[in-house]
Order: structure tokens, then C-alpha cells, then sequence
């Protein structure tokens, strides 16, 4: 899977190629990293968390990162104690077959664990089965039909799909087997301190001589480590035993036991683990920075002065100046209340075509979707010009453009904008600097819909 911030950063993309409204705006973020020092990675991470200011993308990426997590370690708790109840119920006799007790506890993991590194030798590219990306599909861990949760999800289902998940859903495998043969090492361990066992051996098939040298080959590998194995008499004296044996005999057989659980249980298993863990980590899904969507950012942030004398700077974009028609008029506040009961006059009063007797139609302040409905239906049944004061520190985002270009879409006589200035509107001081670029970046937008900026001689 992506790193938490390669995660975060896809997702704000996800979410920006769908018109969404962040808590902060993201043309801003990225015009202020411009002159930050970082790579283009450190930047991106850098931009996409503070376009999530309120932690709001964040939270739902950890919902779900932590309820695939928990649904893991809560598999692997069962896992366990399934396993130390299964060995529990194996020992119930005082008196074991040591080679069926063997079998049960290592034959079918084994034989598992031999078919896997056949697979991972025959199919390396492999992805991982669909069943596993159904089975942790975060549609089913989180709840939600809003834009965050459906893009959240849309991006783990992604993820889910890439082909490094083969190796994540290994080392998953590989957790559970860890957790069952755990089980059976805290069952045998508890069971050999309460209990006093005797370890018989047997076949029907097998030649005695060779089930000692099976036994040998077996406690090669524990004896290696430091493990109590039988020895050969000790081996001679266990065939067909059916009462107690001598306890320094069965502390050998019980060595070897536990022993043999980890050396070819435990041990092989972590190994493979690990294996699936590096591979993952080496097969680990990266952040593509190469889409258009990183492209135009970078480019963004690396474009520079190379001479100032080669430099021809481009003009900026400049609003159109307002046509004030004749007739009535509707003026409205888009989103802060003013100080001054009229504040359209500033505008109106300069403009030959306006005449003080002329109707106007305050409408107040259009900030949610009840006020867009109520405006929108009076401009369907009145044709008249919208006059919209929109206060110069507002943030021309996709939330506030939308609504403007609503309001032109419905104004049958047309829509012109005035910008408030800082003595209009009871808001906290800005700095100057700050001031002249949100001027400028409302001068560009209303520049791209052609709508007229009433000028106001200051």
C-alpha cells in the first residue's frame, strides 16, 4: 500500500479532480510552497497536509488503514488460541504416539508452507487472489456517502488491485500460521509443566532402525540449539510404552518436541514472513508523480526567472469593467454581512445609465443553499440586474465560484460584482501584500467569466 502521506496526497488529488471543497484553499497552498525549499515529494506530502487543515481526509484514511488492521490482529488472536486449543485436546492422554503428535502439529503446515514457496518460485508477478481485495474491501468496514469516504475507499480499493498485494497478503498468511503454532507452543509448554507425559513411537510399515534414524535426523537441527533430544538407548526404550517412563526420558522426548516445533515450525515460518515483508516493502505501491495532475504543480513550483533581461512578464488577467443597465436592480451580499445599510451605492452613483428613482431590490446575504434557492427563484420571474458585493478577502474557491456562476447563470439582465474594501466589513486586518493577491486572484476569475467588476474610484 501507499505511505500515510503518499495516501493523503492521492487523495487530495482524487478529491480536486472532483471539484471538492477543502478546508483550505488549494491554489493558495500551492502558490505559498512555490518558494519553499524541499523535493517534489517532501512538497506535495507538505501541500496536501495543509490542505487538509482541519485533519478532516486524515481521519477517515486512518479509520480505515485501522479497521484492516484490527480485523488482522483480531484473525491472528483466534488463530492462537485455536491452535493451543487443538494441541490442548491432542495431549488429554499421559501416554503419546511422539510421531502422530509430530504430524499433527507440523504435517499440514508443512505441506502448506512447501506449496507456497512453490507458487512464489512458479508465479512471481502474480497479483494478489480477488477474493483477498473482497474480503478487506474497506466498502464494508466504513460507512458513508459522502465525497471523502467514497474517494477513500475508491483509492484502498486501488491499492487492494496492485500486484505488490501478493506479498501482503503472504505475510498476512504467514501471521496466521505464526499465531496457530504459537498456540501449540504455549499449550505444549503449559501442558509439560503440569503434567508428567511418557512418548511411545510405532509402525506398522516402518522398520524399527528406521524410525531411530528418523529420530536422529529430526534432532539434529534442536540438539544444534541447545534442546535435551533422545538419545539412541533412550530412542530403543520407548518403542510400544505404555505406563511411565523414566522422567529424564521423557524430558528428551519432550525437548524434542518442542524442539522440533520450532525449529521446523516457527522458525521456517518467521523466515518466510520476513521474506514476504521485504518484497512487500520492495514491491511497495509508489506515488506516481508523473500524472498530469503532480506535472502541472511541479512545473508550477520550478518555473523562474532564468535573466531578468530575457523576462517579458506576462500581464494579468483584469476583470471587464462593469455596464451598469438601465432598469431595476437586485443587490445582495455573497456570504459576509456589511456595515454600511448601502453599500451599492458607492458603485451605482458614478453610472450614467442608473437613476437614483430606479427600484432596488435588496436581497441580504446569499451564504447557503436555501438563500441560492430563494434568489434563483426571483431571478427566473424577475428579469433584473444583479449588483453582488463580494468583500476583497473572501476566497475565490470552487465552493464561492460555484455559487457565482449560479447567480450569472440565472440573472437575465446580467451580473456585475463590487469588491468591498477592508472599511466596509468588520473582519480582522490583513496584510497589504495578502490583500493584493486575493485582488488579483478575484480579478482573474471574474476575468475567465467575463462579469463586469464595478471600478470605485478610491
Amino acid at each position: 500500500m501507499l505511505s500515510p502521506q503518499d495516501q493523503l496526497t492521492e487523495l487530495v488529488r482524487a478529491l480536486e479532480t472532483d471539484q471538492h471543497v477543502f478546508a483550505t484553499d488549494p491554489l493558495l497552498i500551492t502558490e505559498k510552497l512555490q518558494s519553499e525549499d524541499g523535493t517534489p515529494i517532501q512538497k506535495l506530502h507538505r501541500r496536501a497536509s495543509r490542505i487538509d487543515s482541519n485533519g478532516a481526509l486524515a481521519r477517515v484514511l486512518g479509520k480505515i488503514d485501522g479497521r484492516i488492521k484490527g480485523i488482522m490482529i483480531v484473525m491472528s488472536v483466534v488463530w492462537c488460541i485455536s491452535g493451543f486449543l487443538g494441541l490442548f485436546t491432542l495431549l488429554q492422554s499421559n501416554v503419546v504416539n511422539f510421531f502422530y503428535v509430530l504430524v499433527c502439529l507440523l504435517g499440514f503446515h508443512t505441506i502448506m508452507l512447501g506449496g507456497w514457496l512453490v507458487m512464489t518460485l512458479i508465479n512471481r508477478d502474480q497479483q494478489a487472489p480477488s477474493w483477498f481485495a473482497s474480503f478487506v474491501s474497506p466498502s464494508y468496514l466504513i460507512r458513508g456517502k459522502d465525497d471523502v469516504t467514497k474517494a477513500a475507499v475508491d483509492l484502498y480499493e486501488r491499492q487492494l488491485q496492485h500486484s505488490g498485494m501478493r506479498w501482503y497478503l503472504g505475510r498476512f498468511s504467514h501471521q496466521l500460521w505464526l499465531a496457530t503454532l504459537t498456540g501449540m507452543l504455549l499449550a505444549i509448554i503449559f501442558l509439560l509443566i503440569v503434567r508428567q507425559y511418557s512418548f511411545s513411537w510405532e509402525s506398522t510399515l516402518l522398520s524399527d532402525q528406521a524410525l531411530v534414524s528418523l529420530t536422529q535426523i529430526l534432532g539434529w537441527l534442536p540438539s544444534m540449539v541447545g534442546f535435551d533430544v533422545p538419545d539412541s538407548t533412550a530412542i530403543a526404550q520407548s518403542r510400544l510404552v505404555t505406563e511411565a517412563m523414566p522422567l529424564s526420558v521423557a524430558r528428551q522426548w519432550a525437548g524434542l518436541l518442542v524442539g522440533s516445533l520450532l525449529m521446523y515450525g516457527i522458525v521456517p515460518r518467521a523466515i518466510a514472513w520476513v521474506f514476504c515483508a521485504l518484497m512487500f516493502r520492495r514491491k511497495k505501491m509508489r506515488l506516481d508523480i508523473k500524472q498530469p495532475y503532480y506535472q502541472k504543480i511541479i512545473n508550477f513550483w520550478q518555473r523562474h526567472v532564468v535573466d531578468a533581461d530575457d523576462f517579458t512578464e506576462t500581464p494579468a488577467p483584469v476583470a471587464p469593467k462593469a455596464a451598469v443597465s438601465a432598469g431595476k436592480k437586485l443587490v445582495a451580499l455573497l456570504e459576509y454581512p456589511s456595515n454600511q445599510d448601502k453599500w451599492w451605492q458607492s458603485g451605482l452613483d458614478d453610472s450614467q445609465n442608473f437613476e437614483p428613482s430606479e427600484d432596488i431590490e435588496n436581497f441580504g446575504i446569499v451564504d447557503d443553499r436555501e438563500d441560492m434557492a430563494r434568489l434563483k427563484d426571483y431571478l427566473d420571474k424577475h428579469p433584473v440586474q444583479v449588483l453582488l458585493g463580494i468583500h476583497s478577502k473572501a476566497l475565490p474557491d470552487r465552493g464561492t465560484l460555484r455559487k457565482l456562476d449560479q447567480i450569472a447563470a440565472h440573472a437575465k439582465n446580467g451580473l456585475i460584482v463590487q469588491l468591498l474594501s477592508d472599511a466596509d466589513l468588520t473582519l480582522e486586518d490583513e496584510p497589504v501584500d495578502k490583500q493584493t493577491v486575493r485582488y488579483q486572484q478575484w480579478q482573474t476569475a471574474l476575468s475567465a467569466r467575463k462579469i463586469g467588476l464595478v471600478d470605485i474610484d478610491s
